[in-house]
């Protein structure tokens, strides 16, 4: 059991990681604030001055705005109903026992450690290119026109994209989840003469849910900063254009730090407004 000592030791111990993360954390997020409030332009004149509010007025009142957090939203919510769908799927298969079992998940999960920049330059040049992507030789085969991805469906080919790199991570924790089930569970209800649609519905996705609310949670918080599979494919074009890359064109390409910096204050504050919401709905699942 552990004394006042011990605690206060422990305490004591963790303190420079703590101070450590807070100024990690709290640094960029200070000065983030900071330019937010001025008109800062390095290439045209640097700092001219205390703004206040008016890189927030402008940058929410900017008519890229709106459709920018709704095209976030479409391609999260897209990915994460990729991702649960067959993640489920994928877990129940390689739940199962099979040859080469071991390299077989392997396999499955090996997309999650590849680089996004990389895993879109292969989508993009490999399977998506009309003319000799294997998307397009497959449209041939069948007598038809191949589709131009990225100009004619460019939402549905980032949730593609996307969800080939995070589809691994969803399989992973809900594999875990599945070998947790009690299989005596499930055999008893096959005895009761309960068929496996039933099985699934009844037993399986329930226990499933806690680890499903995980992977919600995990992967909303990383999918509102996808930025490198835009910036590779579409740069931001016919309507691929996400919160995340309207703050670095604001930054970058039109070189106003300030007016970028106020869309970063909007991002962190969307992102914790998610992060609360599935929190609460997480916290739920895990207190039955």
């Amino acid at each position: 059991m552990a004394t006042q000592s011990s605690r206060s030791a422990a305490r004591i111990m963790m303190a420079p990681a703590v101070f450590l993360l807070l100024v990690w954390m709290l640094v960029p997020l200070c000065m983030t604030l900071w330019f937010s409030l001025r008109d800062y332009r390095p290439l045209r004149g640097g700092d001219l001055g205390f703004v206040g509010l008016e890189n927030f007025v402008r940058f929410v009142s900017s008519s890229s705005f709106w459709p920018a957090v709704f095209t976030t939203m479409l391609i999260v919510g897209g990915v994460l109903l990729v991702s649960i769908i067959f993640g489920v799927l994928l877990a129940m298969l390689l739940d199962q026992p099979m040859w080469g079992q071991g390299v077989v998940r392997i396999l499955v999960i090996a997309p999650f450690f590849v680089m996004p920049t990389v895993s879109a330059l292969v989508w993009k040049n490999m399977f998506m290119d009309p003319t000799n992507g294997v998307f397009a030789h497959i449209w041939r085969a069948f007598g038809a026109d191949p589709v131009v991805w990225l100009t004619d469906v460019p939402i549905l080919s980032l949730i593609m994209i996307v969800s080939w790199q995070w589809l691994p991570f969803a399989t992973l924790i809900l594999l875990t989840a599945f070998q947790s089930l009690d299989s005596e569970q499930l055999e008893a209800a096959e005895m009761d003469g309960a068929g496996p649609l039933a099985r699934f519905f009844f037993i399986a996705l329930p226990h499933l849910s806690r680890a499903i609310t995980i992977v919600i949670l995990i992967q909303t918080i990383f999918l509102l900063a996808v930025f490198a599979e835009i910036f590779v494919t579409t740069g931001g074009a016919f309507g691929t254009r996400t919160l995340t890359y309207l703050i670095y064109q604001r930054v970058l390409e039109s070189q106003n730090v300030g007016l970028g910096s106020a869309g970063g204050v909007y991002a962190i504050i969307l992102a914790n407004i998610v992060a609360l919401f599935l929190m609460r709905i997480v916290g739920k699942n895990l207190d039955r």
